[in-house]
């Protein structure tokens, strides 16, 4: 073989460069292609990794525009932030608003007397806590109907001024204590944790150790009923906070509010007071265009990152003869057209002024890549239009009557108009009572159990007392119910309403499954107050029923979702006339569209994650080649130095018979001579 030289003892050959050239003859080649196919391989893994990455980041710049709640979100600029903040969401109405506030709301503070210790004891019994109103004109408190009356046992162990506060405290029964050094004793303090006159405290004792609960001395001196005379009679404590609303007024309109910070007084905005003010404070609610145009920015910055390194990867350089890594690679020729076609094409559905990206600016170079060529038209369609550009975006759905709101749609959902004819309004289920002869709540008629929309309450037990009225009555019983622990895990709720000489317990959700049923009461419930198993009558509420697009839709409380080609469309029924209503204008914007093709491709289960799986298992089998390779060659030079062994062993024979011979031969020749 050409290059081989040998050198030996024997045969005179160097063997093993013979054998080790022979196993590289026959090894390089199948090396060579393994390498190539290794590195083509790893090659386009990386490939697949930065397109990965930009695809991913394009996905994440794309998203926030997929959502129309992007489009609407606004800025509140206010005049006097010291006094008056806001924050809006995105239903929230661009326009002007004055506030002018008056008094900011209170939490109500109660101090005891000085004491000498906080260690001492002050006294031992319960101390009954209420909250509510206390009206001075009258002199009267009214119980918050949404807040239960709590009660804290306080003996040996807890009966000093320390031992209250601690007790108070870890019970969270809504009012906070603390204990104050006023230089002539420690005062211990109470306070309610909700501001408001609503949420005003009156703090009874029953039990006290020294068998009086209204006195100035033992536990009773921390007793504060607001209606009492004074000090001595059950009113023990000072009042060193007042209990007190917000009064403001919003755009010439008084409005009186139990916390400073208020969500439903103009739409979609929160209102913060943080001060009384002498003049005006104007809000100003705008659309917040620099937040929107910024996601814009990100959203071409991405995509033309995302072009670039397309370009890279499957390009070609005719001039200088180099391809790229996937040039003609059929996976990425398809990616570069779905998403050229998306970003070129109309909304689906869309209508109007507003139905590409030109039509707000931006444009597509011939390299791809976008660009804003048109800053006045992006401009004007973000700040008068937002949301045309929010349709050409996102997932919108628009209806123009009140009294439906659209929630949401699917994959499954097609663009396009949408006639809605409601059949039949949801009702809430209820319980009416029987004929309510008393408003007074003895022993003989204060508890009963029921079920409110299928979570079953424990026994309800109402506040023994003579009520004023039925209202007065009826709003008792919605704040134990409401308060029942069961009901606010199940998140179940009512409302009581005393109407017609009956009271109406009504659940607050909306159809079939909403209902209300008395499981038991005391004997005398039913005759005094009307609440028993065999008298009064419940109710179950009704699903909204209709049609979306002229198919029946599926009703579940208030809402209605579409089928066949409304197919996840889901409004919210409020009330209204039933009949034809308004209808729902459904598109979808290509950033909505991009990413149903984005998540094709970067799922786990998706395009790429196959192809990255099919290219590791090709390394995979490189390897499994290379060690195939690897066994042949060692058995291929086992071979061969089995055989050059042999080879040794023949020659070294023949030169020993060589060597006998030629003795013999000399030995003959000799003997002729003689």
């Amino acid at each position: 073989m050409a290059g081989i030289t040998v050198s030996g003892i024997t045969s005179g050959l160097d063997v093993n460069q013979i054998v080790d050239d022979l196993v590289a003859a026959e090894g390089d080649p199948p090396t060579a292609r393994l390498d190539f196919r290794e590195l083509e391989t790893e090659a386009e893994v990386s490939a697949m990794a930065s397109l990965k990455s930009g695809l991913s980041a394009f996905r994440d710049a794309a998203s926030p525009l997929s959502y129309a709640s992007t489009f609407q979100s606004v800025s509140i600029n206010s005049s006097d932030t010291d006094s008056v903040s806001a924050t809006g969401s995105s239903i929230a109405k661009v326009g002007t608003h004055v506030v002018e506030v008056s008094q900011l709301a209170q939490a109500h503070g109660l101090a005891s007397k000085a004491l000498p210790s906080v260690t001492d004891s002050v006294g031992q019994g319960t101390l009954n806590f209420r909250f509510g109103t206390y009206d001075s004109s009258g002199n009267t408190f009214t119980a918050n109907e949404n807040k239960t009356a709590q009660s804290i046992v306080i003996d040996s162990a807890n009966d000093s001024l320390q031992g209250i506060r601690e007790a108070v405290n870890g019970a969270g029964i809504g009012v906070q204590a603390s204990i104050v050094n006023d230089g002539s004793g420690y005062r211990l303090v109470f306070r309610s944790d909700d501001t408001g006159a609503v949420n005003g405290l009156e703090i009874t004792v029953s039990g006290d150790g020294d068998g009086q609960n209204l006195d100035d001395a033992g536990l009773s001196q921390l007793a504060y009923d607001p209606t009492a005379a004074g000090v001595g009679s059950g009113k023990n404590l000072s009042q060193t906070v007042a209990a007190q609303d917000a009064n403001f007024s919003v755009d010439g309109i008084a409005i009186t509010k139990s916390s400073n910070t208020t969500t439903d007084v103009i739409e979609g905005v929160t209102l913060t007071l943080a001060a009384t003010t002498t003049g005006a404070t104007t809000l100003n609610v705008q659309r917040d265009t620099s937040t929107l145009r910024s996601s814009i920015d990100a959203f071409i910055g991405a995509f033309n990152d995302l072009s670039g390194i397309v370009n890279e990867l499957g390009d070609y350089d005719a001039d200088g003869g180099t391809a790229g890594i996937l040039t003609g690679d059929s996976m990425l020729r398809n990616l570069e057209m779905q998403l050229r076609s998306t970003i070129g094409s109309p909304g689906v559905g869309l209508t109007g002024t507003v139905q590409t990206l030109a039509d707000i600016g931006i444009t597509t170079a011939a390299d791809g890549s976008l660009s804003i060529s048109d800053e006045a038209s992006l401009s004007s369609a973000l700040a008068n239009d937002p949301e045309a550009v929010a349709a050409l975006f996102s997932v919108v759905g628009r209806n123009d009557d009140p009294l439906i709101n659209f929630i949401s749609s699917t994959d499954n959902s097609k663009a396009g108009n949408y006639g809605v004819v409601v059949s039949t309004l949801a009702t809430q289920g209820d319980y009416r009572s029987g004929t309510v002869t008393s408003f007074v709540v003895n022993a003989d008629n204060d508890q009963f159990s029921l079920t409110v929309d299928g979570a079953q309450s424990a026994t309800i037990s109402l506040t023994q007392q003579t009520y004023a009225s039925g209202a007065a009555l009826a709003a008792e019983i919605q704040a134990k119910i409401n308060a029942d622990a069961v009901f606010n895990a199940a998140g179940a709720r009512v409302s009581v309403e005393y109407a017609g000489g009956t009271f109406q317990i009504r659940s607050q959700s909306f159809g079939s499954n909403s209902s209300v049923t008395v499981t038991s009461a005391d004997t005398n419930a039913g005759a005094t107050l009307g609440i028993s198993t065999s008298t009064g009558t419940s109710t179950t509420g009704i699903d909204v029923a209709g049609t979306i697009g002229g198919v029946t839709a599926i009703g579940a409380g208030r809402v209605l979702t579409g089928t066949g080609d409304a197919s996840g469309l889901a409004i919210e029924v409020l009330g209204g006339a039933t009949g034809s209503r308004v209808g729902i204008s459904f598109a979808r914007g290509f950033a909505d569209t991009l990413i149903d093709t984005l998540d094709a491709y970067l799922a786990d289960d998706g395009t790429l994650s196959e192809r990255e799986d099919s290219l590791n298992a090709r390394l995979e089998g490189i390897a499994e080649d290379r060690e195939s390779l690897e066994t042949r060659l060692d058995s291929l030079e086992e071979r061969l130095r089995a055989e050059f062994t042999a080879l040794e062993l023949v020659l070294a024979q023949l030169q020993t018979t060589s060597d006998f011979l030629t003795q013999q031969l000399n030995a003959l020749s000799n003997t002729g001579d003689t």
